[in-house]
């Protein structure tokens, strides 16, 4: 009996925050800082000119911070894809409401087409740097009748939270450097190294998180305590995934911008 009480407590703690839950502030800003780091020359010149000379890290979180707004309801469901288990994309019938796939394509688009405003090429660019930061972490590329990982109460240390949030905010919290500092972290990787992470297409990416995702799943069970011990184990990967992500974006902005 205390266990079903402790996840009802636990579910309404958290169920307001199912649809809100993404990459944190800080690990969208770790993605843009790296993302910054690999641009060309070409590539910095004209989104800085896009941007009026903000950073990648400034705007990364620009996809979420409009989601209190209800002109922007319909990019919502463009922040996640769900793939169910043994299934690769596009082998099920697609959201009508749109997905992290043909949001990552719209932007795109949008950015490339020469009849764009530049209005419009300056929101769609601050969309892409969120979205490829979000395909990279595993849950968003999760099941849909958990909501990614959203519905799986668990505890974070003391805390009632669910699986979603520790991926995308709890353990970088708990990690305690700001942005800048975890970009800066990493060991150095060579060109061959970073030409190899940024192989592939949107799909190949989205296949590969999904496919972490099951991971993830299998990583903790419900009501389960998380703590330090779970930051050991499955920490490293959360760096692997923003370091994918930036590197990713940059290419994608690289070719993009020549």
């Amino acid at each position: 009996m205390r266990k079903v009480v402790m996840l009802l407590l636990l579910f309404t703690v958290n169920v307001s925050q199912a649809d809100h839950v993404v990459w944190g502030p800080t690990g969208h800003r770790v993605v843009g800082e790296i993302a910054s780091q690999y641009l060309s020359g070409k590539a910095k010149r004209k989104i800085a000119r896009l941007l009026h000379g903000q950073d990648l890290a400034v705007v990364a979180n620009h996809a979420d911070e409009i989601k209190s707004d209800n002109r922007y309801r319909e990019f919502g469901a463009w922040h996640y894809v769900n793939i169910a288990p043994g299934k690769q994309y596009g082998e099920e019938s697609p959201s009508e409401h749109g997905d992290l796939v043909s949001g990552i394509e719209r932007c795109i688009h949008v950015i490339k087409d020469e009849h764009s405003s530049e209005e419009d090429k300056v929101f769609y660019l601050k969309l892409l740097i969120h979205f490829i930061g979000d395909l990279h972490q595993p849950l968003h590329a999760g099941k849909a009748e958990d909501k990614g990982g959203n519905d799986i109460q668990v505890r974070w240390f003391n805390s009632g939270t669910n699986l979603h949030s520790v991926w995308d905010s709890k353990m970088i919290d708990q990690y305690k450097m700001s942005y800048t500092e975890i970009a800066d972290s990493y060991t150095d990787i060579s060109r061959q190294e970073v030409k190899k992470i940024q192989e592939g297409s949107v799909l190949d990416w989205v296949a590969e998180s999904r496919n972490l995702a099951d991971e993830v799943y299998a990583s903790a069970e419900i009501g389960e305590k998380l703590g330090y011990r779970y930051m050991y184990e499955h920490f490293s990967t959360v760096k692997i995934q923003l370091r994918k992500g930036g590197l990713r974006l940059a290419r994608v902005l690289n070719d993009i911008f020549g």
